[in-house]
């Protein structure tokens, strides 16, 4: 199908100084957990981008020398010539369908806690290390002779990069992680010298930088500029005002400024918190202020919406990071008039997990990612049918549903088998609480591809049983049947049911979704710590219920803080009037209430109610499973070559855990048994000399 000529903007060629982009598609730099521990997987994921149609793809945050690093995050490094061959084949994997290469350096300052290096660290002024982990660890104020030394180590970094094959190189002084915003703010640079005080003087070090980066490379490769939109640090901080006064100032100092909001937290906020184009504002008007082309985000999936951002004035570039993973193919699939078939990111923050907990990155819309190379999984190709022909999903929540669209696109006969009326499973439910709507693109994608297989027969209302199974014939049984929330408080802090006197109204998350919402005084006992807990407490609060939280975390939905969403949570719960206990667990249900203790030395008190909600563990529906078991020997007469469980119903987990298991299925199936090899491939470092 041709292109739609109203996106014909979207494909225009744009100048970045001496190189220039085949569009306005443009990968801003993002981490995925690869670093430089799987570069081969990070690399191929970079080509996956170029593949799918990207003007621009960048690296993630790569530290530029070795006095400045952010352990335990794993990110890529250029610290010396021996790094050069790791981000050479980056460059060259980028390159391979006609992309542009970017990398992104980073000398991270005040971020910087050399936990790794032992390092001291250096900064504008002397203040502790700025870390997630609050590490206690001070910088060191530079002389002039740390700030020369600085611009060698940047010039050095410079000249690596072009020889690595860089087409493009940023300067990061953004999200609070870079020393240009270090020195740009006053919230960070007190010095007296010709380096602080006045916006010229704290905008010196990163004039010198720039004009380094010019000097030695800036005959073929483009310089960028990133920075933040506005720092949201309280009356110091480095504001959109004064941004747009320093942009002004500096037109035409970089060949592209690249602008991103405030904090990583602000600037990559969660579709809870965040709708599309949210820094439509901070952004509007400073490419009226500079020559130069501009390239900013707002989690774009729209095409619509990247068009009015451009013809509006407001941006040239489309700078996208968590889109571009949902859906490597983003920009090709406009191109080709398949806008129906864009997997669109959800702001869940999934990917940025990755990042926070140190492993590998992974994405609810699209399995494939970061398996590019370590399984050789590709977002657009499944592999060939092997020698079977038809396989029964049982169950349509998001593991069912991609197990029953890969199985269907390598070209497998399969029926798809839903006890209740529609699609979707979980999602379905979970998409309607308070902030979820953008979740529902889980089940709307995967719909609408089932929808255009003639290979997949879907059956709503289809409750089996086992002996249905054994009677259909299939020769492959895959059991997707999800779990259901428990309602006796067993998680981690109790492993065996909470004791209750009384009938104090029970609820659980699958109560609240169905519509039985408790009124009154409603406490909710968080021990699940994702986005749940929370998410309810909203829609108890909307139903008019007075509720206090209690969990035994030291933050209420802990682990949100790897999705960057933790601080709007407690921040919105407390505004609605959400009595948040920290620390604390129920302990007992009686007749009046609820018991708590502290985590930490069992103090105990009394907490009234008029009902209870936990949100603690989910238990696997695995019955069916466990009776297809029991008769394992009735299979092969039955025709049945293997019947697994997947997904939820294998072992409770995040929706992208759900639905990476589905295409794990649907691309493992009919392989050879690789009996106790690893699934997948890895890089070893080299042993050094003795």
């Amino acid at each position: 199908m041709p292109r739609d000529p109203r996106y014909d903007i979207l494909f225009e060629p744009v100048q970045i100084g001496p190189v220039t982009a085949k569009n306005r598609f443009y990968q801003v730099p993002h981490c995925n957990g690869g670093g430089y521990r799987d570069p081969s997987a990070a690399a191929a994921m970079r080509r996956t981008k170029s593949e799918g149609g990207w003007g621009v793809v960048f690296t993630e945050q790569c530290e530029m020398h070795h006095t400045s690093e952010i352990t335990p995050f794993i990110e890529l490094r250029l610290w010396d010539d021996r790094d050069m061959p790791m981000l050479s084949r980056m460059a060259e994997a980028m390159h391979e369908h006609g992309a542009l290469a970017g990398i992104q350096l980073a000398y991270s300052g005040i971020n910087g806690p050399n936990l790794y290096t032992r390092e001291v660290p250096l900064a504008p002024t002397s203040l502790p290390i700025r870390t997630f982990t609050n590490d206690p660890v001070h910088a060191r104020a530079m002389d002039k002779e740390d700030i020369r030394d600085l611009r060698r180590w940047y010039r050095n970094a410079f000249v690596r990069a072009k020889k690595c094959g860089f087409d493009l190189v940023c300067l990061y002084g953004a999200h609070g992680f870079g020393i240009i915003q270090h020195f740009l703010s006053r919230a960070t640079n007190h010095r007296s010298d010709e380096y602080g005080g006045s916006l010229e003087n704290r905008s010196r070090l990163m004039r010198e930088l720039v004009m380094e980066a010019r000097d030695a490379i800036g005959d073929s490769c483009g310089v960028s500029l990133r920075l933040s939109l506005d720092e949201i640090v309280g009356d110091l901080g480095f504001a959109n005002a004064e941004v747009r006064d320093m942009i002004q100032m500096h037109a035409e100092l970089p060949d592209i400024w690249d602008l991103a909001h405030g904090t990583w937290e602000d600037c990559s906020g969660a579709s809870r918190f965040k709708d599309e184009a949210a820094q439509q504002d901070l952004v509007a008007g400073i490419k009226a202020l500079t020559p130069k082309p501009v390239v900013g985000v707002g989690r774009f999936t729209s095409p619509d919406v990247m068009v009015k951002q451009v013809k509006a004035g407001v941006l040239d570039f489309i700078g996208c990071a968590r889109p571009s993973i949902a859906d490597p193919f983003l920009p090709k699939k406009v191109e080709e008039g398949r806008i129906e078939d864009i997997r669109e990111c959800i702001g869940c923050n999934i990917c940025i997990t990755g990042d926070m907990t140190m492993s590998i990155s992974r994405c609810t819309q699209n399995p494939t990612f970061m398996e590019e190379w370590r399984k050789g999984w590709h977002p657009e190709r499944m592999n060939a049918k092997g020698d079977s022909s038809t396989v029964l999903v049982v169950g349509a929540g998001p593991a069912g549903m991609e197990a029953a669209r890969a199985l269907g696109e390598r070209g497998y006969q399969v029926v798809l088998a839903e006890a209740g009326t529609d699609l979707g499973g979980r999602v379905s439910r979970e998409c309607m609480l308070p902030g979820l709507s953008a979740w529902g693109r889980v089940r709307d994608y995967r719909q609408y591809q089932l929808s255009q297989m003639a290979e997949v027969d879907i059956y709503f209302e289809s409750a089996l049983g086992a002996e249905d199974i054994l009677d259909f014939g299939f020769e492959h049984v895959v059991l997707a049947t999800g779990a259901s929330w428990r309602d006796d408080g067993v998680a981690r802090f109790h492993v065996t049911p909470l004791p209750k006197t009384g009938d104090l109204p029970v609820y659980t998350p699958d109560d609240l979704m169905a519509g039985k919402v408790p009124s009154g005084r409603v406490v909710l006992y968080d021990d699940d710590h994702y986005y749940m807990g929370g998410v309810l407490a909203e829609l108890l609060v909307q139903n008019g219920a007075q509720v206090t939280i209690v969990t035994p975390a030291a933050y209420v939905s802990e682990w949100t803080n790897n999705t960057l969403e933790q601080a709007f949570i407690h921040q919105k719960l407390a505004n609605m009037g959400v009595d948040i206990q920290l620390n604390r667990a129920v302990t007992a249900l009686s007749e009046g209430g609820v018991t708590t203790a502290c985590s930490y030395t069992g103090a105990a008190r009394d907490l009234s109610a008029d009902a209870v909600v936990l949100v603690t563990a989910r238990r696997q529906n695995d019955a069916l499973w466990q009776t297809l078991q029991s008769r394992a020997d009735d299979w092969a007469e039955a025709g049945i070559k293997s019947i697994k469980v997947i997904g939820d119903a294998q072992a409770p987990g995040p929706i992208a855990w759900a639905t990476y298991a589905g295409h794990r299925y649907a691309r493992e199936l009919d392989t050879p048994d690789i009996g106790d090899a690893l699934p997948f491939r890895r890089e070893l470092a080299e042993l050094g000399a003795h």
